[in-house]
């Protein structure tokens, strides 16, 4: 390619060969309504007021309820001196009081902090020193997690709930004894707790009358905790014209909802911000029901509740099409209703692809593309109109993307780098990190760019593909992990002398976190001893799954550890297994 052709194949920011595959309906332009979340509920509750906008095994809410709830929840807060850009944290699954919670704390003005129900004690005792948080929303089940760190946090009040608090009559008296049965039932525990109240008389007592807040679009909603390459845990600080925006971008990329009309299926948690804008935000956006599933890992009721509601919508991840597929109930459960899913967080194999597809009469399933410091999504492949295998899709309305070099400069079409983005979901920075924030947020042309640390490519339709990771992710069954993370736990074991996490090709989750470990001379351990240690330190899907033993891991002259030729070695010795079990 001479010189000149180079030149005439470079894209700029102005430049956006995307919009002319857009299929029909989806606009070229895009303004973000201005609006706060709370704004964005209350206006569907005046369009929608007897619309269910939670459906609960069972439970029904009004949108007209929901609004009544969640002021009182805001009252509460105010009465137990919560100011505005205090943060809150909510570690709950998929339930009504995480809605409840989530709204409320906003329209109080404080700042919500996403905790995951799976983190360790430690893992939690970070986010909540990290955040500052001195409010705490929990399960009952989670609260002896909590209880382990509570004399080291600055948690001043907890609100513990209780599943059988949303139930109807008589699952509300069945539920109890049922996790009686199966070993599951929750302690009490939190009733010694002088920090803690029931959040269930919380709602039941306190009036709806919540002191106004003066709350801007500019003002930080969420702070997201992600990793990075140094698995430092970061809270990624999302505002509610960021969150409102990417729940409108989305919406706007599905032409076909029907207002008021369409049904979601909220198995994937709203505690990660992909669940949260997709199946949440852009749900209430557009006045649907949201069937909430509690544990998407239960299958056979997310198969149930699909059937039973006539769910029509359904975001998740590839784990979760690819367990729809794979499920013995699946034949016995009607899931035609079902018309429309984005999947994202992880690559979508085409084969997961075409066998729901199948299962479901023509659900159309499309890969799409984000991240947490995006609010997150920032590429979806067109739901009816042509899509790509492999490729993440086109850009939503609104967002503007390059593929750069690493001199900071736009590649020609068809060739890699790194993929940035703009527009109005990106965050505003990381949360007291200001080095790390500007590791990532970049001033070129006139915008603000995230720098996404992701290798792609951009064909001349405007498709982008990934074609690596820049950062050394691994991604399992959606969830993001972070070597780093996985080392420190590692190398906390009093055998292991360097240790390194990479990822393994894994036909359920995608993805598998495979151990290379180094033992101190002298020492011993097996591969059950360090995967049973890591699990005591770390989330279940962050431990190790296969652990190998060398005497030295590989090193660059500097000392960093080869990650990429190990995972490389990992994957070349699986293929090898395979095909000789094959054979």
């Amino acid at each position: 390619m001479t010189a000149s052709s180079a030149s005439s194949a470079l894209p700029t920011p102005l430049s956006k060969p995307w919009l002319a595959s857009y299929e029909a309906g989806v606009p070229h332009d895009f303004t973000p309504s201005g609006r706060t979340l709370f704004q964005l509920l209350e206006d569907t509750a005046n369009r929608f007021p007897q619309r269910t906008a939670l459906h609960f095994l069972g439970q029904n809410t009004s949108y007209k309820e929901l609004v009544k709830r969640v002021k009182r929840f805001a009252r509460a807060l105010q009465r137990s001196g919560v100011k505005p850009g205090d943060r809150v944290a909510i570690m709950l699954p998929n339930c009504p009081q995480f809605v409840v919670s989530f709204y409320g704390t906003l329209l109080a003005g404080g700042v919500v902090a996403n905790t995951s129900p799976l983190y360790t004690p430690s893992e939690l005792e970070h986010q909540l020193i990290d955040s500052g948080s001195e409010t705490l929303v929990i399960l009952d089940s989670m609260y002896p997690r909590y209880a382990e760190i509570a004399d080291r946090v600055p948690v001043k009040r907890v609100f513990v709930t209780r599943i059988q608090d949303e139930l109807p009559f008589p699952k509300n008296l069945l539920y109890p004894i049922k996790a009686m049965r199966e070993g599951t039932l929750a302690s009490d525990s939190f009733k010694r707790d002088p920090k803690a109240v029931p959040l269930r008389f919380v709602l039941k007592l306190q009036d709806a009358d919540p002191v106004p807040v003066t709350v801007g679009a500019d003002d930080v909603a969420l702070l997201q905790y992600t990793g990075g390459t140094t698995g430092v845990p970061k809270g990624a600080m999302l505002t509610q014209r960021n969150l409102v925006a990417n729940a409108e971008q989305s919406r706007a990329w599905m032409v076909g909802l029907q207002e008021g009309r369409e049904i979601t299926l909220a198995a994937i948690p709203f505690f990660h911000v992909y669940g949260m804008t997709t199946a949440m935000n852009m749900s209430v956006l557009i006045g649907a029901t949201i069937v909430l599933v509690p544990n998407a890992r239960d299958i056979k009721m997310v198969l149930g509740e699909i059937s039973r509601t006539r769910a029509t919508l359904l975001p998740g991840v590839p784990t979760l099409y690819n367990a729809i597929n794979n499920h013995p109930d699946t034949a016995a459960h009607d899931l035609t209703t079902i018309r429309a899913c984005i999947s994202g967080s992880a690559p979508l194999m085409q084969e997961t692809a075409r066998a729901f597809r199948e299962i479901t009469h023509g659900a159309n399933l499309v890969e799409g593309y984000g991240l947490t410091e995006s609010s997150p999504v920032t590429h979806v492949n067109p739901i009816t109109g042509e899509q790509k295998d492999g490729s993440i899709g086109l850009p939503l309305p609104g967002v503007d993307a390059l593929v750069m070099d690493d001199a900071g400069q736009p590649v020609p079409t068809g060739e890699v780098g790194e993929l940035w983005v703009a527009g109005p979901m990106v965050m505003k920075g990381y949360w007291n990190m200001p080095e790390e924030t500007a590791k990532v947020l970049r001033e070129y042309a006139g915008k603000t760019w995230l720098l996404t640390g992701d290798m792609a490519t951009m064909d001349e339709q405007g498709f982008f593909r990934i074609v690596d990771r820049k950062k050394e992710l691994i991604i399992a069954g959606g969830h993001n992990i972070y070597p780093r993370e996985v080392e420190e736990a590692l190398t906390a074991h009093p055998a292991v002398l360097e240790a390194a996490a990479v990822g393994v090709p894994d036909a359920y989750r995608g993805e598998s976190v495979h151990a290379v470990v180094a033992l101190k001379p002298g020492m011993q351990a097996t591969e059950k001893e360090i995967i049973a240690h890591c699990r005591q330190l770390l989330s279940p899907y962050k431990a190790p799954r296969s652990v190998e033993f060398r005497d030295e891991l590989p090193k660059t002259a500097v000392g960093k550890t080869l990650r990429r030729q190990l995972a490389a070695e990992a994957r070349e010795r699986l293929e090898k297994e395979k095909a000789d079990k094959s054979a």
